[in-house]
């Protein structure tokens, strides 16, 4: 069995990750990125990334175009984290999505964030038929989030 698909950040990725983070955290939305907190699994601390939160029909997701990540792993075991751009903090709850739910999100967040995120997607891009798109579903995990009132 092979292990899940997770492609590591560059320096430079990890460099302009932290830069945008940064810029979030202080007020800075870039497209409508957004700084994302959840609970580290082993540290208990709360581990920080920049995201991109993504609206489909009205419902708010978070998909993880490298795959299988550390964020990832924590948020299935938090199942929950925050949202930060400048002083405004949302909590969130957050279900990950089955493969077969995915195909609508993953191709209209590709729409949206392709420019950005193309290049972990091994060749498909939103483009490309339904049947490619839910080949690389397993790939990327998308969680559906709701906003704590």
């Amino acid at each position: 069995m092979s292990s899940p698909y997770y492609l590591k950040g560059s320096p430079l990725n990890v460099r302009l990750n932290s830069v945008i983070g940064w810029l979030a955290r202080h007020g800075l939305s870039l497209a409508g990125t957004a700084e994302m907190s959840v609970r580290g699994r082993k540290s208990g601390r709360m581990q920080r990334i920049p995201v991109n939160p993504h609206t489909y029909e009205g419902t708010q997701y978070l998909v993880s175009a490298r795959g299988h990540s550390q964020w990832v792993r924590n948020m299935r075991a938090a199942a929950g984290g925050e949202l930060r751009v400048g002083r405004r903090v949302r909590e969130f709850t957050a279900v990950e999505l089955p493969d077969a739910e995915k195909l609508p999100i993953l191709r209209t967040y590709l729409e949206k964030w392709g420019w950005e995120v193309n290049q972990y997607f091994n060749g498909v891009t939103a483009k490309s038929s339904d049947e490619e798109i839910v080949a690389a579903a397993p790939d990327h995990p998308v969680f559906r989030i709701t906003v704590k009132k």
